[in-house]
């Protein structure tokens, strides 16, 4: 995400348009993070690459229909959303995100590959904590709301 030119002028553009754009993001500081920077044992190390996240769309931060949290669950796993498409790289052991396949999805029936791998991602918004709440609180708080 860090090397794509002019990105957060891209996605700002793209809410305007009406785009809803969700980040979900490992928190650096997990224990979830820290185990996965053991498995993959590489010098740019997953939370040095959360950071670098943050800091991209820290620039998107106050645009309407552009949200982030961080998702303690399961962050070995890169999911990309576009309407009945998906992008979905499980990051296999001892591999990095990029060194793992790339699989595109296309919804074609009701609970099939797409389906589940959409349920999965929503169940962990649903359950994330809001990256931007000024309060620590809020970003449990809003673990009840729904995925928008």
């Amino acid at each position: 995400m860090a090397g794509t030119p002019n990105l957060a002028k891209v996605l700002k553009c793209k809410a305007e348009q009406g785009c809803k754009i969700r980040f979900l993001i490992g928190d650096s500081d997990s224990e979830v993070t820290r185990r996965r920077e053991e498995v993959e044992n590489v010098p740019l190390t997953v939370s040095t690459r959360i950071r670098i996240t943050l800091s991209e769309i820290e620039q998107v931060r106050d645009v309407p229909g552009i949200e982030a949290r961080f998702g303690d669950e399961h962050i070995a796993m890169s999911v990309f959303r576009f309407d009945s498409e998906m992008l979905v790289t499980p990051h296999l052991a001892k591999l990095v995100g990029c060194d793992s396949p790339m699989m595109h999805l296309h919804r074609y029936q009701d609970d099939g590959l797409f389906d589940r791998f959409g349920y999965h991602a929503s169940g962990l918004w649903s359950n994330g904590r809001d990256v931007w709440a000024d309060d620590p609180r809020e970003r449990t708080e809003n673990t009840n709301s729904p995925a928008r």
